[in-house]
């Protein structure tokens, strides 16, 4: 039998709950869940998905379509925007 180990993680008590109720729908506890998400890391040799941050609000998406596609002469006039 192999020798086991113990991993702690410190997260929100409702980050854990959201977490245990989603594992729990798919017949998972949260240790297998981990457990399979190490297990797909040392596998794939990296995370199992490609990291992204939060998607931009729609204003923001909004200001950037705005302005694609403009072309500035010089860092000047590019940051005369931000004035």
């Amino acid at each position: 039998m192999m020798a086991m180990a113990t991993l702690q993680t410190r997260l929100s008590e409702d980050l854990k709950a959201q977490a245990d109720a989603l594992f729990k729908d798919m017949g998972l506890t949260t240790t297998d869940a981990v457990r399979m998400f190490l297990t797909q890391c040392i596998n794939q040799g990296g995370l199992p998905f490609q990291p992204r941050g939060k998607r931009p609000n729609s204003e923001t998406l909004n200001a950037l379509n705005e302005k694609n596609g403009t072309s500035y002469k010089s860092v000047e006039e590019l940051s005369e925007l931000w004035k």
